[in-house]
Parts: C-alpha cells; structure tokens; sequence
C-alpha cells in the first residue's frame, strides 16, 4: 500500500487536521459568551513540524481524573489566541476573528478533500487501464 500512501501524500493527514482545527474554532464560537473562556488555536507551523518529525506530543497526567491538554492537540501546537481586544468577562474569543478563521479552514478542507477526490479518479483510471 506504499504506492497508495505516496499518491495521496500529506493530504489525508492535512484534511484530519482541518477536520480537527474546525471544531477548535466551532468550539470558540460556541463559547462566545461563556466569562473566563480562552480561545485556542492551532501554530500550524508547529503542527506541520510535528507531522514532518512524526512525533505525538501529548503531557503526561498524574490522576486519572487529569484530562491533559486537550483531545484536540494530536498535531500539537494547541495554543491559546491571544485577543486583540479586552473583555470584561475574561473571554478573549473575538467572534470575528474565528468566523474568518473557520471560513478560510472550510475552503482549505474542502480543497484538499477535492484533490484526494482528483487522485482516488486518477487512481481509478489507471487501475482500469482506460
């Protein structure tokens, strides 16, 4: 299945990545108007180094009741947004921020999900010999 692997590349790992930062950002507009809630995000450039090391960062927990960083951060670089405005409430979503952030992640994801559609074709045309 290496073939495979390599006609579809980073692709898969990018649209599990996309799919993942999407509900970060869905969970920060969720949260608008919770007080005390921090936004986060992913450091893409962090994520994309740990995809090119193959490493999982993760922390280690000392109770099982500890529930690590998050169950989103398996790409690492899960960070907090820092708010360009303050709040009264402590909340540093920025409703317009993540709804330009989730807008530019769909696009992203849905491109890249339209290339392995273009590959699984070519790969099929190939296969069949036509």
């Amino acid at each position: 299945m290496g073939w495979i692997d390599r006609a579809f590349g980073i692709h898969p790992t990018a649209l599990t990545f996309f799919s993942q930062r999407s509900e970060v950002l869905a969970a920060n507009i969720a949260n608008s108007d919770t007080p005390g809630y921090k936004a986060k995000d992913y450091d893409f450039q962090n994520a994309l180094k740990t995809y090119v090391d193959g490493q999982s960062l993760s922390l280690n927990t000392t109770n099982p009741r500890h529930s690590g960083a998050s169950q989103h951060d398996h790409f690492g670089g899960l960070m907090y947004r820092l708010p360009t405005k303050s709040s009264s409430n402590g909340n540093t979503v920025e409703p317009e921020v993540e709804q330009a952030a989730f807008s530019q992640n769909a696009v992203r994801y849905q491109t890249t999900l339209q290339f392995l559609n273009g590959s699984v074709s070519g790969l099929r045309l190939a296969i069949r010999g036509q």
